[in-house]
């Protein structure tokens, strides 16, 4: 869905097409276009977060850039919010996919993950659980059942304890993660998860 909203749209002169230098003129703007979509959304991914109500136009200025620029893409904010839900499931895609659940040592897996979600989230401060789309709902229940695997195997290999409820260890690496995320922002990522990894070991560990 990403490639959805990979460039922002802009109107130009294209008389550079023919000369020695369209190639850099190319890149260059595709470069701007891209630093102008990463802006529009992590400033509305923190606008958003606070104040669902908050305008494009507000989202617009907040982020540097003329409202104009913004409205070609995102008509509305509806859009831009779904934009942003979609740039959060790609990192914490792309967290997962690092973290390597199902081969890493389930400690080292467990850290690496905490710490890049910690990242992620405070990058992307938005519950994708409020998202209105059977896309995502599929996208991030599958981040679910791959966390839920990655316990499982935690469980097998003696770091988690059994007999837990079902789904009970993952649901508090996820508020434990939430919590390093957006209550304690003087601790850095790699901070954040030592903590986590401490916490979930100390309370869920096998005996």
């Amino acid at each position: 869905m990403w490639h959805l909203i990979a460039n922002l749209q802009y109107s130009c002169d294209t008389s550079w097409v023919n000369s020695p230098t369209s190639g850099y003129a190319s890149v260059t703007m595709r470069a701007d276009a891209a630093r102008n979509l990463d802006a529009v959304l992590q400033t509305g991914a923190h606008l958003l977060a606070r104040d669902p109500s908050t305008s494009v136009a507000a989202i617009a200025a907040a982020a540097g850039l003329d409202r104009r620029t913004v409205y070609r893409r995102f008509k509305t904010r509806e859009a831009l919010m779904a934009a942003v839900y979609v740039a959060k499931l790609d990192a914490c895609e792309k967290v997962v996919a690092q973290a390597r659940l199902a081969e890493a040592p389930v400690a080292v897996a467990l850290h690496r993950y905490a710490e890049g979600i910690i990242a992620a989230s405070r990058r992307w401060p938005v519950n994708v659980q409020q998202a209105d789309d059977d896309a995502m709902a599929a996208r991030l229940q599958r981040l679910l059942e791959q966390l839920d695997a990655f316990m499982a195997r935690a469980v097998r290999e003696g770091v988690i304890r059994p007999g837990l409820p079902d789904r009970w260890a993952r649901s508090l690496l996820v508020h434990l993660t939430n919590i390093a995320a957006h209550e304690m922002p003087e601790l850095s990522p790699a901070q954040g998860a030592d903590m986590v990894v401490q916490s979930l070991i100390a309370g869920l560990g096998a005996t």
